[in-house]
């Protein structure tokens, strides 16, 4: 469901390149994420009385390189980190931007803006968004990683069940996805705020409920509203076959 990978893959050159570039994905996937796991639990060997605080802990990749590496080296390795960190900021501003200026100021509050001042409101949302990401940061106490998972489980509840279903599920409609985004939405903040301090069984990753919870309301609603036009489960079946070529 993240929006700045979506846009990869729907930017991609030919259908031939999806197959490649799966391989490519989950081999880099595997390897990245395998390698953080491995940094905080050989970090935690090598300092086991010290950064011992949530947000403090995550500034474990620096200690390693400082202390592994000469001076120079420790500089490039630790580049990585801002590097990461543009390459997805990025991303995600012109995106927020962009839907934003597009959908709700164009599309909903002044159908009649032209480019220039849709381009204006792009500019505006980005200058505030960069600010309100800006005063976050300055938060000594706040920990990345709760902010980045909270944002995660809101894309993936939101979009990821809407994808999955609308790719492998001829009958999802119009309703069953609106129904699906509002739940999964609308989930990732219930539990995370009201039900996950409760604790226990509880204490799970709000993803996980919304995402179940999103899925449940897509099939409801799409069995229960209007049925897909034969226009579009002749689409459906089209493009199953092509991808089964």
């Amino acid at each position: 469901g993240m929006p700045q990978v979506l846009l990869r893959f729907m930017a991609i050159r030919s259908a031939d390149d999806i197959k490649q570039s799966r391989r490519i994905g989950i081999i880099w996937a595997t390897l990245s994420l395998g390698a953080a796991v491995l940094i905080g639990l050989i970090g935690r060997s090598m300092f086991p009385m010290a950064l011992t605080t949530a947000s403090t802990s995550e500034t474990i990749f620096i200690e390693m390189a400082t202390l592994l590496f000469p001076p120079l080296l420790a500089g490039i390795v630790m580049s990585g980190i801002l590097a990461a960190t543009i390459s997805s900021a990025d991303s995600y501003l012109l995106i927020a931007a962009s839907a934003f200026s597009k959908n709700i100021y164009k599309g909903v509050l002044r159908k009649d803006a032209s480019d220039n001042q849709v381009m204006a409101m792009t500019r505006m949302i980005l200058i505030v968004l960069a600010i309100l990401g800006i005063i976050i940061a300055l938060d000594e106490n706040s920990v990345i990683f709760t902010i980045v998972s909270f944002a995660w489980a809101g894309f993936g509840a939101t979009f990821g069940p809407l994808m999955l279903f609308s790719l492998f599920w001829k009958k999802t409609t119009r309703q069953g996805a609106i129904a699906g985004m509002l739940t999964g939405g609308i989930a990732v903040f219930i539990w995370k705020l009201l039900i996950k301090p409760i604790g226990g069984v509880f204490g799970i990753y709000e993803l996980l409920p919304a995402f179940i919870l999103s899925c449940v309301a897509i099939v409801i609603f799409s069995l229960i509203g209007e049925k897909p036009s034969a226009a579009m489960e002749e689409e459906f079946e089209m493009v199953k076959s092509q991808s089964k070529a």
